[in-house]
């Protein structure tokens, strides 16, 4: 199936318009980074985390009072889903002790509202530090171990093409979760399932990548009269059909995880939502004029 059989854009022509585009995406997620800052999980924060499930629907402002006066430190609560909580505390005594309590708090503060504890996690200040320094070394080894098969694979234009395109796709993507946490009504905190979202927004975007360079490593070869441009604008063009399907059927398998995987895999579904829409840009817009600017700035590439 091609549903862009002749299709002849001129991608390439209107690179600049894309630069323009991903500079104010880049800017404006840097100023949200900056000023918001992203939503820390228990993974990398430490601390201890409860989901509580209610019968009746209870606002999160006036549960973290109540639940103030009974931990004795006012933890923080946010929505979790239609009729639930995520409370969120400093490990003071027992994970059991504070479930306890904040169970019997539930009961005392709002009577027939029959709480349930979905879920609980504990995480140590050290140990959060230890898995925040592993998040961070595995995207960046993620972006080296790409460079470098990318220079083996095609040679060093390509490799800094491809990591420019990854660096944009995992930017922009923080910058949403920084600029929606607290907007949305799921979690957008950063933990590690997040991170192995981002992990595989990297391996997404870059195999998109690799199809348009390998293609404009083939028609260089067979075009070796036309303007170089031009050669990368036609192999643009040339996978646009295999782009888009596999984007279009990937973001569908997503969007029903996001809409039917629950609570828990809602934040994960929407980093992937976001990452597909910009690795397919990127790819398109990001990558390859990569190429063509470091062609036309340091020379012919070596062909292989």
């Amino acid at each position: 199936m091609r549903i862009f059989e002749n299709a002849d854009f001129g991608f390439v022509d209107s690179r600049k318009k894309g630069y323009i585009i991903s500079g104010v995406l880049l800017l404006a997620s840097f100023i949200s980074l900056t000023l918001n800052g992203v939503e820390l999980g228990i993974d990398f924060q430490g601390g201890m985390e409860f989901v509580v499930e209610t019968d009746i629907q209870i606002d999160a402002t006036e549960a973290r009072a109540g639940l103030g006066g009974v931990l004795g430190t006012e933890p923080e609560v946010k929505t979790f889903g239609a009729n639930a909580l995520l409370v969120r505390t400093l490990p003071d005594e027992s994970i059991s002790a504070v479930q306890s309590q904040i169970l019997e708090g539930f009961n005392t503060l709002y009577p027939g509202s029959n709480p349930v504890m979905l879920k609980n996690d504990i995480v140590g200040p050290r140990f959060a530090q230890e898995l925040k320094r592993g998040a961070i070394y595995s995207v960046l080894g993620s972006l080296l171990v790409i460079f470098v098969y990318i220079l083996l694979r095609f040679e060093w234009r390509f490799g800094l093409g491809a990591v420019a395109a990854l660096f944009h796709d995992v930017t922009i993507t923080l910058g949403v979760f920084a600029a929606l946490h607290g907007f949305l009504p799921f979690s957008l905190q950063i933990d590690q399932t997040i991170i192995a979202a981002f992990l595989t927004i990297v391996g997404y975007s870059l195999n998109d990548t690799v199809v348009v360079f390998d293609r404009i490593r083939e028609y260089t070869g067979l075009f070796k009269s036309d303007n170089y441009e031009k050669v990368v604008n036609k192999s643009i063009n040339n996978t646009l059909s295999r782009t888009i399907i596999t984007s279009s059927t990937t973001l569908l398998v997503v969007l029903v995880l996001f809409i039917f995987g629950g609570e828990v895999l809602r934040g994960f579904a929407f980093a992937l939502i976001i990452g597909i829409l910009i690795g397919t840009y990127s790819s398109i817009y990001v990558a390859s004029p990569v190429v063509v600017e470091l062609r036309n700035r340091f020379g012919k590439p070596t062909r292989r």
